[in-house]
């Protein structure tokens, strides 16, 4: 075959792979549960031969030796989202943030914003036809994939096939670095008391038929523990986790009343154990899309009964959101929020959730309420307070669409803990709310 010989052709270590990378060069690096191991140590071992290489990712899962304090001036990150393992780094002013919708994520390559010299990637290994799978990180990966000059591949016997728009052909990689193991995995916790109370209350929100945007986290994991008495259900995410093969397994997502890829699972990402892995492996009723596909709200709006559940670190009164700041320093990313609710608000049918604790802990202790008068100082608005329809806490569900302020904080006030009511209430009085 003629691809086999190719794909022979283009084989190396990954030593000799990362030998390609100069100073001052920009380098893209897949992300999440597909973050290329062994190119990633290689580069390590380089980088104090290297200066100013900048490394833009997104969401990373494993070591986090590149961003360690002796790799400045070699190599820089520039996070699209805030990975825990980088937060620090960030905080620190050691690695940059760039913020952006992970719809207009691969835009950024696409349209050379930042244009890409070297894409490092991960992919299982070829067909018949030469085409490898981009596998369970299929969103971001693929657009920076077609748009780097040099793409150096991690080919890996253990990374899934997933189907879709998820495929690179031989031809295009430069590289080829022969690898085998299981990729990262990210175990779902059993949800505590708290998520299962939020998403009870969710739950209620949802009818048969919808199609949901699942995350990973408490809530979402809490939210598919509700949905076995549901029918009918879809998916439509930027990103999975191995609750939805639960669902898929009991027959309550079967998506076969989506409006939009009727009888598929639709998403960019899975993130999970090797359960999940060998669910979406060559699984025809899995698609993987680009993310600027997945992400498009006038694409996720095409599908009826749109239910899109978000998270926040805190809501304001008149209904602002700020979900990837703590006051002024940064510690997520926008990520699919915006996307999602936007998306889901113009579905027909559709309902776009906020969904928090109503209160957290801070470092000194203090227990605080996540319901706000105002966002702290330096927070910034994720999702604003025309696109916000359903806040939900432990307490209840806030209705906010088409309410005045004096309504919204009303609303809000009467879902957060009952510790911090009458406070709310004061300040939401000073405030001319009430």
């Amino acid at each position: 075959m003629r691809w086999l010989e190719l794909y022979k052709s283009k084989q190396v270590d990954a030593d000799t792979a990362i030998q390609v990378i100069q100073s001052g060069q920009r380098l893209y690096l897949t992300g999440n549960a597909a973050v290329p191991k062994v190119l990633l140590e290689a580069l390590v071992r380089r980088a104090p031969q290297l200066q100013n290489v900048e490394i833009v990712q997104a969401l990373t899962i494993g070591s986090a030796d590149y961003v360690k304090p002796e790799m400045q001036g070699h190599l820089r990150v520039n996070s699209l989202f805030i990975s825990d393992t980088l937060r620090p780094a960030v905080q620190d002013g050691r690695a940059d943030f760039t913020p952006c919708f992970l719809s207009e994520v691969p835009l950024l390559f696409a349209r050379d914003v930042l244009p890409l010299d070297v894409a490092l990637c991960h992919v299982s290994p070829p067909d018949e036809h030469g085409f490898c799978s981009l596998g369970i990180e299929a969103g971001l990966s693929k657009t920076a994939a077609q748009k780097a000059r040099i793409v150096i591949a991690e080919v890996n016997d253990k990374m899934p096939r997933t189907l879709g728009d998820s495929f690179i052909h031989l031809s295009k990689i430069n590289y080829a670095v022969p690898v085998s193991y299981i990729p990262s995995e990210l175990q779902m916790g059993e949800p505590n008391e708290l998520s299962l109370q939020i998403a009870a209350h969710i739950a209620e929100l949802i009818d048969d038929g919808s199609t949901l945007q699942t995350g990973i986290g408490a809530i979402p994991d809490a939210v598919l523990h509700h949905l076995r008495s549901k029918k009918d259900l879809g998916i439509h995410t930027e990103l999975f986790s191995d609750g939805v093969v639960d669902l898929v397994e009991a027959g309550v997502i079967n998506n076969e009343r989506k409006t939009l890829h009727p009888g598929k699972i639709v998403a960019g990402i899975a993130l999970g154990t090797r359960r999940l892995y060998e669910f979406v492996d060559d699984n025809p009723i899995v698609e993987f899309h680009p993310q600027e596909y997945i992400n498009d709200p006038f694409v996720i709006a095409q599908n009826n009964k749109m239910v899109a559940i978000n998270s926040a670190i805190e809501v304001d009164l008149t209904g602002q959101v700020c979900a990837d700041s703590i006051g002024p320093r940064f510690y997520s990313g926008v990520g699919g929020q915006v996307d999602f609710i936007y998306g889901a608000s113009r579905s027909k049918g559709g309902k776009p959730i906020i969904a928090l604790p109503s209160t957290t802990v801070l470092h000194d202790g203090r227990r605080v309420s996540r319901i706000a008068a105002m966002l702290q100082t330096g927070a910034g608005v994720t999702t604003t307070r025309n696109h916000v329809h359903y806040v939900v806490t432990e307490f209840g569900v806030a209705w906010l669409f088409g309410k005045t302020i004096r309504q919204r904080a009303q609303a809000l006030i009467a879902i957060a803990h009952p510790d911090f009511r009458e406070a709310l209430e004061k300040q939401a009085r000073e405030l001319r709310f009430l």
